[in-house]
């Protein structure tokens, strides 16, 4: 019961931060591995619960801003699937591969931020042009959708900083953006999790009613506070982050 509660409460604090920028894999994925669950059933458990806290919270966000539909319809589509191949692949390939790879990123993503006060804040049409759109949809629906499949946290994170450098868009409407399709990739990494036999559905759905809970909060203070909430938010989990890859990596 102990750890069926902390779950619980890990779910609720997933979707407060998956809602605002991203990154509720930070405390879903060690709570659940807590348990002793292999790697690949927490993973794939938790997508049950990312799933309908990141839908939430797309409803939420819809209703008080613009989605960008021209990139994430299209890369919703392509993220279903790619998401699906990364976690095919995720029993296969060592996380101890990715995690440096992705610790620099997250490096470099801290220090542009950090050093760029204004970025983000507010949007920037100028960069958006064809060859732009294109590309954040490759980013989005590619790229940024195998790693969560085959890795998971951090996913909304990576989505959100692909729109701002990108299409320049601001903190509030990328993170919309990005939770749709945040949806398609827990949709197509769930669907090969389930065939696999890897889900703990009790548990899931379970954790998935605390997590919508946490998202609706995080998205209601997210449009309510602005760019300069997301931002600070987003640097938070960054650095945190890069603690936790670094400590599984080195520890």
């Amino acid at each position: 019961m102990d750890q069926v509660l902390v779950l619980l409460a890990a779910a609720a604090g997933a979707g407060w931060v998956d809602a605002v920028v991203g990154g509720g894999g930070l405390l879903q994925l060690p709570a659940t591995l807590m348990t002793g669950m292999p790697t690949v059933e927490a993973m794939a458990t938790n997508k049950v619960s990312s799933m309908f806290g990141t839908a939430s919270a797309a409803v939420a966000y819809a209703r008080s801003t613009k989605i960008d539909r021209q990139v994430a319809l299209p890369a919703t589509g392509l993220a279903v699937m790619c998401a699906g191949l990364g976690a095919w692949a995720a029993a296969s390939i060592s996380a101890e591969v990715l995690r440096p790879a992705v610790m620099v990123v997250l490096l470099a993503v801290a220090a542009f931020v950090t050093l760029r006060p204004g970025f983000g804040a507010v949007p920037e049409p100028r960069l958006r042009a064809r060859g732009r759109v294109l590309a954040a949809v490759a980013t989005a629906g590619m790229v940024i959708a195998f790693y969560d499949g085959i890795m998971g946290p951090g996913t909304g994170t990576f989505l959100i900083i692909a729109f701002t450098t990108i299409l320049g868009l601001d903190f509030v409407s990328a993170s919309a953006s990005a939770k749709i399709i945040n949806i398609g990739t827990n949709l197509g990494a769930l669907a090969v999790f389930a065939v696999q036999g890897h889900v703990h559905w009790g548990l899931g759905l379970g954790m998935a009613v605390c997590n919508v809970a946490g998202a609706q909060i995080g998205a209601r203070m997210a449009l309510r506070r602005g760019a300069a909430f997301v931002r600070i938010v987003l640097l938070c989990v960054v650095v945190a982050m890069v603690i936790r890859l670094g400590w599984q990596q080195f520890a």
